[in-house]
């Protein structure tokens, strides 16, 4: 007679609570490898949909101009100011440029408020209209030429007391010089902002351009110096990204100021929200995918371990495989109560990972501060390889039980 499959799941329940320890430690095992391939992949999916989310949310209509060294990855020379105002103005008259948001670097030594000093390489000089009331947290934006600074939430949190609207901060420039100003805005981000920049979530200062700003170059068309910057930000009708990111480009690439400015290798791009949200995806996909092939390791030692455990199993159970074969077990019956012992081990190992995993991957997005996203691909895709795992690491001990001799095992002691 066949043995149905509730026989084979009777005896092999029996089987594993006659060796809890045993067991329990193989399941561990494969608990482990199913956990850290469930929390890297949740984990990666979390910091992909948080920094996606954020591009497409407060850059769906920016157009970033600025220069990259091709072939040449020395940064600093991304950051030199050839966008004058000349390049400025011409950028406000493309059709489909609604606003025009120049970005440019003020070098200071330090920033003191109160009895604390931070010492402080840059600020950065904008237009009042990048801090629109989207993004404020209290007060209000500067206006042009006032000597007033907004400041992001972490550089307000910088300070022993919290820094709120209305309170002095004294910059100290490069040649020794102080200026006092008011803090009339706090801010979570800044319209305009190359959305990589969020990536640092490091103190800020904002100031105006005047009267702060003074980086300036001879203009190649206007003949005259003038205020030059390292990065442009463009605020465009969404519904015609295409046309006037082209229209951009083809300015930038041809009679611009910033083309005769800069160096023959530097490429000037200007690149949409959405070339970004594709570039970042990229990198943080491929990373994930190296990561959790990495935890994929830990699920192949948790097979060896459920094999090795089958191999002793079947070794013990000699005179029993007898016994069965005796009253007219066959082959595949012995097969399949040892193939269905792997495959509860590793379905066991799956369902308890599952859960630690995606507690382990909250407690990690919690600490990076991102929102908790899911990856039921990479779930599924677990659970499947936990009883995988444990379906092929028991084939091998299964046949060899299947083909242990009757009368020897009787006789096995």
């Amino acid at each position: 007679a066949l043995m149905d499959t509730g026989e084979s799941v009777r005896i092999t329940l029996r089987s594993i609570r006659a060796h809890k320890l045993r067991s329990a430690l193989t399941v561990v095992g494969v608990v482990i490898g199913i956990a850290s391939v469930i929390t890297f992949a949740t984990f990666g999916a979390s910091v992909e949909a948080e920094i996606v989310g954020d591009i497409e949310t407060s850059n769906a209509g920016n157009i970033y101009v600025f220069g990259t060294p091709s072939g040449d990855d020395d940064f600093d020379r991304t950051l030199q100011p050839v966008f004058t105002e000349y390049d400025v103005q011409q950028l406000e008259g493309i059709q489909g440029v609604q606003a025009v948001l120049p970005r440019g670097i003020v070098q200071t030594q330090s920033i003191q408020h109160g009895n604390r000093t931070l010492a402080r390489q840059q600020v950065t000089a904008t237009r009042p209209a990048s801090i629109t009331d989207g993004v404020l947290v209290e007060g209000r934006s500067f206006e042009a030429d006032e000597e007033a600074v907004v400041v992001n939430e972490r550089m307000a949190g910088s300070f022993s007391e919290n820094l709120t609207t209305g309170e002095r901060l004294t910059m100290t420039m490069p040649d020794g010089s102080e200026r006092n100003v008011t803090v009339v805005g706090v801010v979570n981000g800044t319209r305009g902002e190359v959305p990589v920049s969020e990536f640092a979530r490091q103190p800020r200062v904002y100031v105006p351009i005047d009267p702060f700003y003074d980086s300036v170059v001879e203009s190649p068309s206007a003949g005259v110096r003038q205020r030059a910057y390292p990065q442009v930000t463009l605020v465009v009708d969404p519904r015609a990204i295409p046309e006037t990111q082209s229209a951009i480009q083809a300015y930038i690439s041809g009679d611009a100021d910033a083309r005769s400015l800069s160096a023959d290798d530097t490429e000037l791009v200007a690149r949409s929200g959405n070339d970004f949200v594709e570039e970042i995806s990229d990198v943080i996909e491929r990373i994930t995918r190296f990561v959790t092939g990495i935890a994929v390791i830990a699920l192949v030692v948790g097979a060896i371990g459920i094999a090795n455990v089958m191999l002793v199993s079947v070794t013990e159970r000699t005179r029993e495989i007898g016994i069965m074969k005796a009253v007219g077990a066959r082959n595949r019956d012995v097969m399949q109560v040892f193939l269905v012992e792997a495959a509860l081990l590793g379905t066991i190992g799956s369902l308890l990972g599952v859960p630690l995993g995606l507690v382990v991957g909250y407690g990690a997005t919690r600490y990076a501060e991102v929102a908790f996203s899911l990856a039921p691909l990479w779930m599924a895709l677990a659970v499947g390889v936990g009883v995988l795992v444990g379906v092929v690491a028991g084939l091998y001990p299964a046949w060899r039980a299947a083909r242990v001799d009757p009368i020897d095992a009787l006789r096995h002691e």
